[in-house]
């Protein structure tokens, strides 16, 4: 990529800008919110599938913007849990939860959970979409087991409570490069990246 690619992240979330921002260093993207967020008419994430939900979220929001738009669904699957809280991770314990408060419940639904049962992954699908046109679908996952206890205090969500045995420690534990290096958000964004160039 010679001249710098723009792509428009379909979200009003500027901390979550910042994170693809630090993923997309040293490559030439220039990365920014969709203009007038907010004021659009929200898209509902109702799709059984984080596919469907970031391929859908992709293609409504390039229809407001003449540069690509990429739209990003993730979440924490827990196979003995039937895959909850899945693509309602966001949504697990009510809405307007806390994290703390969707944390309670998933530890609370694992209670007398050993070994195996206390699997569960990551995963990010990141779709990328000019004027109604999905241009790419791209995952990335991250395995892992939910501890007994939070631990940590960094990142957000379910990270203090997700365990990432390759480096013996929960995901609210790895510092801000760590977290990059093996998120599954760090992992789809590297898919997309090695894609548009």
């Amino acid at each position: 990529m010679d001249k710098a690619k723009r792509l428009v992240l379909a979200s009003g979330n500027s901390g979550k800008l910042k994170e693809y921002q630090v993923l997309a260093a040293g490559h030439a993207l220039e990365l920014q919110l969709l203009e007038g967020f907010s004021a659009l008419p929200e898209f509902p994430e109702d799709a059984p599938t984080f596919a469907e939900n970031a391929a859908g979220k992709a293609l409504y929001y390039s229809k407001n913007s003449p540069e690509m738009v990429f739209a990003d669904d993730s979440g924490l699957v827990v196979p003995s849990l039937d895959g909850a809280p899945g693509v309602l991770s966001a949504r697990y314990a009510g809405l307007g939860a806390s994290s703390e408060q969707r944390n309670a419940k998933l530890l609370g639904e694992l209670r007398g959970k050993q070994g195996e049962e206390r699997a569960a992954f990551f995963v990010c699908v990141i779709a990328l979409a000019l004027r109604g046109l999905c241009l790419a679908v791209v995952s990335g996952k991250v395995d892992g087991e939910i501890l007994e206890q939070p631990r940590g205090v960094g990142g957000f969500g379910y990270d203090p409570v997700f365990y990432f045995p390759s480096m013996g420690k929960a995901f609210a534990e790895l510092d801000a490069e760590e977290k990059n290096q093996h998120s599954h958000r760090g992992r789809a964004f590297r898919r997309l990246m090695e894609l548009l160039e």
